[in-house]
């Protein structure tokens, strides 16, 4: 998962043992909000006795296979890829669900590997007007490249301090200077974070310019030879240990076959404290320098310093999986609801001590133990589905969400045929809340299914409780989004009927901090799996409902996305 903080969980509570069968037609049962104390630890159902309800012990059962050492952390391109796929086509095939690519389980997408060769021995130099320094990768700094060549020699290259690094109708960072060539320093965030100017872009809300991708690929629309982009926790909403452990290892993307946008020759990240060293030897104080690139009216400025590294990288041309199952519609087959969760996870990291496999079992194991959760209700329905529904276990989520991508690029179905997409990604074990987050509350209409489905289990609906940290560009679902397709984002929130938001925001802190792609993130014989369950309900019931309907739901006045006019509602 690319969001680094859990949205919490629901406050319906379940009954944890119940193996009841899905009402005729309609959503299963649910039992009204509770408080109190914390249930007995669930027992995982035996392979071979799931049930068609949406219980506790189901998906408890399928969330402790998919995060056991057996996958050895779902990481794209090894065994552990095999064993996890393999594990979600059978459970697709067992449950009942035909396959979903055009006759097929899998869904092939190709993907350049890119591994750092000896980190240990790649060093930053920096030379400026006040003294050298140089800068090595891990505690002061990530580098790959992004075009897939195994040898960068970038020499002597004039480093530029470009503020965001944002390229927008009303704000340019890049207006009146030449980046090619050069080595661009740009800040995690929009323009107007620094200084919280609520004028400027949408305030504190991230948008898809504050991403980390966006900045890489403006950079190279530039012209410019290298970005680094200057960490700093409250802006990017994870730790640097959270960069550190993504750039470890093999870096994934699709290639230029499928994705010819320009690419950097070399990209990555500095640490705080290395970007405020690097503009000291350029006779500049950091700190002053990011306060102006929150004002209108900044202007980027070569820096008095020069920059060089050497790297090699072994590169490789490979491939991952996608796994897509699909209960054909009886009424309107070639219309489509899109159930989505990424499998793949970070694998194993041999220089650790101790445990070092990164399970992932919040991070998505979750999700897909829930979609198959729902698909195995769906199959168990009296009356089918009058569209289909579609259950895509997508691959490289952590790696930029280029399982999705591709994905939508060769969509089974056709875009505009698809009515809505509903995304899982990791669900919180902690128990049920008081309300449910929808992240991207008023882009589209899914947020009035969403709202009926949470009223019906005695919650609230809320946006996001930190939309500083762009969660709705941070998962699969804004893949669709952006070829049109509303998408639906939600999960419960942080107000905990036991503890309220005190209790739910330490929670969350408190993951992100400590387990959060790390491999403390194992499986727990001791969650409470009520406010998960309910998450399913929910989403169950939101999907059910639209794949009964005829009307397809619409963006929102004002959103940042549009259908095509041939999708538009005639009624």
């Amino acid at each position: 998962m690319i969001r680094p903080v859990l949205v919490g969980t629901l406050a319906l509570v379940l009954c944890a043992c119940g193996k009841q069968e899905p009402a005729t037609g309609s959503a299963p049962a649910v039992a009204p909000a509770t408080s109190g104390a914390k249930p007995a630890p669930v027992t995982p159902t035996a392979e071979g006795r799931f049930s068609g309800a949406i219980t506790a012990e189901d998906f408890a059962a399928r969330l402790k296979k998919l995060s056991s050492d057996q996958f050895e952390g779902r990481e794209p391109g090894t065994i552990g890829e095999r064993v996890t796929t393999n594990y979600i086509k059978d459970q697709f095939e067992r449950i009942g669900l035909k396959p979903g690519n055009n006759g097929n389980w899998f869904q092939t997408v190709p993907m350049v590997k890119t591994e750092l060769i000896d980190p240990a021995s790649v060093k930053i130099e920096v030379k400026g007007s006040t003294g050298n320094a140089n800068f090595g990768i891990g505690a002061d700094a990530v580098l790959n490249t992004l075009n897939g060549s195994q040898d960068v020699s970038i020499r002597d290259s004039d480093i530029v301090f470009a503020g965001y690094g944002v390229n927008a109708p009303d704000w340019n960072d890049y207006a009146d200077i030449d980046v090619k060539g050069k080595t661009v320093i740009v800040l995690v965030n929009d323009p107007g974070w620094g200084n919280k100017d609520p004028d400027l872009f949408k305030g504190t809300a991230l948008t898809y310019y504050g991403r980390w991708t966006y900045k890489y690929e403006e950079a190279a629309r530039q012209g410019a030879a290298a970005l680094f982009i200057v960490h700093e926790t409250p802006g990017a909403g994870y730790p640097w240990s959270v960069v550190q452990n993504g750039w470890s290892g093999p870096q994934l993307a699709l290639p230029a076959s499928e994705d010819p946008a320009p690419r950097l020759e070399a990209a990555g990240w500095l640490s705080e404290d290395a970007a405020t060293r690097l503009f000291a030897t350029a006779g500049e104080d950091f700190a002053a320098m990011k306060k102006s690139a929150d004002l209108r009216g900044f202007k980027a400025s070569v820096l008095g310093a020069k920059l060089s590294v050497d790297f090699r990288s072994k590169v490789e041309t490979t491939s991952s999986e996608n796994v897509i199952g699909v209960l054909p519609g009886s009424q309107r087959p070639d219309e489509a609801i899109v159930y989505t969760a990424h499998w793949d996870h970070f694998g194993k990291d041999e220089s650790l001590e101790g445990d070092q496999i990164l399970n992932g079992a919040i991070d998505n194991a979750t999700g897909v133990a829930a979609i198959i959760e729902i698909a195995e209700a769906f199959t168990h329905q009296a009356q089918p589905p009058q569209r289909s529904v579609v259950f895509a276990a997508v691959t490289l989520e952590e790696s930029g969400l280029l399982g999705a991508q591709y994905l939508v690029a060769h969509s089974p179905f056709a875009l505009d045929r698809i009515a809505a997409n509903i995304n899982i990604d990791a669900l919180a074990m902690t128990g049920p809340t008081k309300n449910v987050t929808v992240i991207g509350l008023g882009q589209s209409e899914l947020d009035d299914y969403v709202t009926e489905a949470a009223k019906a289990q005695g919650r609230v609906i809320s946006g996001d409780e930190e939309p500083e940290k762009g969660f709705f560009f941070r998962s699969d679902h804004v893949n669709f989004a952006r070829a049109g397709v509303p998408a639906l984002y939600a999960s419960g929130g942080l107000d905990w009927v036991e503890g309220g938001e005190a209790a739910g925001r330490a929670a969350a802190d408190d993951y992100t901090t400590n387990r959060y792609h790390k491999p403390s993130d194992n499986f727990d014989p001791d969650w409470d799996y009520r406010g998960a369950v309910a998450d399913l309900e929910m989403l169950y019931k939101v999907g059910h409902k639209l794949s009964d309907e005829t009307r397809f739901p619409q963006w929102k006045p004002g959103a940042d996305f549009a259908r095509p006019a041939a999708r538009a509602n005639k009624d």
